[in-house]
């Protein structure tokens, strides 16, 4: 097993931006690491979303392969229903990826995100990531290396 390494540190406390403004309650920061574990939610099924445009092109354009193999080994019916019933449709009423993309972008993730950084500027004076900054505090160890306070007291260790 390895040696604990202890670290001088410059601060040995969380950077300024992390810190708790004066006046703020605990009540206050818990529900802000609530709203920003649900906004990390809500960037997970983004990702997802994108993912599924990406797939859906790649399906496109693979389904288009397989039309154009069908119709050369003679399988013309199946062929010209996937050209119409298939090729080209909308995967939701009305919509392309793209524009499921752009919905979601322009709405739900849009308020979302606004609000929480709404709520980021009004209560804490804009310093992102308060709640989590204080369970590091509280979890890390003081003088060990791996759990310096800030990357500036790591000393460049990556």
């Amino acid at each position: 097993m390895g040696e604990r390494v202890i670290v001088e540190t410059v601060s040995d406390q969380p950077a300024p931006e992390h810190r708790r403004p004066e006046g703020v309650s605990d009540a206050t920061i818990e529900a802000l690491g609530k709203l920003s574990a649900a906004v990390d939610h809500v960037e997970h099924a983004r990702g997802h979303l994108y993912a599924f445009h990406r797939l859906i092109g790649s399906a496109e354009r693979t389904l288009e392969e397989a039309t154009d193999l069908l119709r050369d080994a003679g399988h013309d019916a199946i062929a010209a229903d996937l050209d119409r019933k298939v090729l080209g449709r909308n995967p939701l009423p009305g919509m392309w990826t793209f524009q499921m993309v752009e919905a979601f972008d322009d709405g739900y993730y849009a308020e979302a995100t606004g609000l929480q950084q709404r709520a980021i500027d009004e209560l804490v004076e804009g310093r992102r990531h308060i709640f989590e900054a204080e369970m590091k505090e509280l979890r890390r160890t003081r003088g060990i290396e791996g759990h310096e306070a800030t990357p500036d007291d790591a000393d460049g260790q990556i």
